[in-house]
């Protein structure tokens, strides 16, 4: 008998004193205005031009699946994250199988950060490889979380506003480059949409499952349901409303830098495309703008995402889910995981070297497809056939919005590179034969990390 999932628990419980607003504007900050710029290029050229539709449509699936997040966020408040939501909503070894699949996100999302980072500055400063800065970034990434120092609230809130400049000059400045170049019915075509030249199908959806990356990190805001007043309504609110926007905004963005750069074949690199773009319309004053931008929000997540992968293997140590002597420890001076720390350093130097932003980035939503596929059958079930918020089932809220919003994670999924799918299946593998150890072959159950004590 499994039984119930094992809970660490905690009597420590925050004051909900954040607004509406405040979330929304939190989850703007985690996503970032220019999430689909460093990867425009890359999508651009897995879609044969088609780069906004791939952009809309990884939009409508993550807005369906944000659905399913606000929902069980209602039911538990206090969870925040795939992993809980899955073990107490499906079955708790899925659970553990969808934090299997988390951890791999948080592994490998300082690997993106630091390759766009590498890429972007290489453009910006070409005398210096791109191998050199890596490691560059990685030795003072590291040492700073070794430190225990963390990006404050200012510090983002300071690079949003710059983020948030740049973007507004290069709309400003696109939009006069089209008008003065084709006249104002230049700003207005179909082709960025469907080009019957270029159109395929299954190349569209190998791009829409890429460009999910524009949306990685939307769940970061269930974390925050006990901070929220009204969390039941306003977590759910907030999701959806953030990636409601980030959508429309980003394939503003995209829909005007394939006006602006029709023929992605001749850009001078794919992985920094949209520089390009930037150059075209504001000469080298935004393409500089924007490589500072891209290198500074990259590090700043890289930072945030090292510190988060660390303190995730020190939950997972500290609740006996891996060797506690090892990922458990914490270092008497600094009060930081210093041996994880060093591990997640040396993971993304490695990865950042061997793998492509497209290989890095697929591999990454490997993971996080899993887990929004788990979410949304998760919701179908608590509100559908279990009906866990004590209420009549709704088919269209309960039944038909999680289902569409597994159906498109689960397409995406299956469109992944060849490759992601091979190395995400063989950690996987590894992640149930695990579980199948530490619960002697599925007969107790796995415990669940409590993530607020991280």
């Amino acid at each position: 008998m499994t039984g119930e999932p094992r809970v660490q628990t905690t009597d420590r419980r925050l004051q909900p004193v954040l607004s509406l607003r405040d979330l929304i504007f939190y989850g703007i900050v985690i996503i970032q205005p220019i999430a689909p710029v460093p990867i425009f290029g890359v999508t651009q050229s897995l879609s044969h031009g088609h780069a906004v539709t791939a952009v809309l449509l990884s939009g409508a699936a993550m807005m369906l699946t944000a659905f399913s997040y606000g929902r069980m966020a209602a039911l538990y408040p206090s969870a925040g994250s795939a992993y809980s939501y899955v073990g107490r909503g499906l079955n708790p070894h899925l659970g553990f199988l969808a934090g299997w699949a988390m951890a791999l996100d948080y592994l490998l999302f300082p690997i993106v950060a630091l390759i766009q980072a590498g890429l972007t500055v290489e453009r910006l400063v070409p005398a210096i490889p791109y191998t050199a800065w890596v490691v560059f970034f990685v030795i003072g990434m590291t040492a700073i979380n070794w430190r225990g120092i963390r990006t404050t609230a200012r510090a983002n809130m300071t690079l949003l506003a710059g983020m948030s400049i740049v973007i507004l000059a290069f709309l400003v400045l696109a939009i006069g480059y089209l008008a003065k170049l084709h006249g104002w019915f230049g700003l207005l075509s179909t082709a960025p949409f469907y080009d019957a030249r270029t159109f395929n199908l299954p190349a569209i959806a190998t791009a829409t499952s890429f460009a999910a990356l524009t949306y990685i990190g939307f769940d970061g805001l269930t974390t925050l349901a006990e901070d929220v007043e009204n969390p039941r309504r306003n977590v759910l609110v907030a999701l959806v409303g953030v990636c409601a926007f980030l959508t429309l905004f980003s394939c503003l963005l995209v829909y005007l830098a394939q006006l602006v750069w029709p023929d992605y074949t001749t850009v001078q690199n794919v992985e920094t495309a949209f520089m390009d773009v930037t150059r075209r319309v504001g000469g080298d004053g935004l393409f500089h703008a924007l490589g500072v931008v891209i290198v500074l929000g990259s590090l700043g997540s890289g930072l945030a995402a090292g510190v988060a992968a660390a303190r995730l293997l020190f939950a997972m140590g500290r609740d006996g889910v891996l060797p506690k002597r090892t990922f458990g420890y914490l270092n008497p001076t600094t009060n930081t995981p210093t041996f994880n720390i060093a591990l997640i350093g040396g993971l993304a130097l490695t990865g950042a070297l061997v793998l492509s932003l497209e290989h890095a980035g697929a591999l990454l939503n490997f993971g996080a497809f899993l887990s929004f596929m788990g979410v949304n059958l998760a919701t179908l079930n608590q509100y559908y056939f279990r009906r866990s918020h004590g209420g009549r089932a709704h088919w269209l809220s309960d039944l038909v919005v999680p289902g569409l919003g597994f159906l498109f994670c689960f397409g995406m999924w299956l469109s992944l590179p060849t490759l992601s799918q091979i190395v995400g299946g063989a950690w996987f593998v590894v992640g149930i034969v695990y579980n199948a150890w530490i619960t002697r072959g599925f007969r107790s159950a796995p415990t669940m990390i409590d993530f607020s004590e991280r």
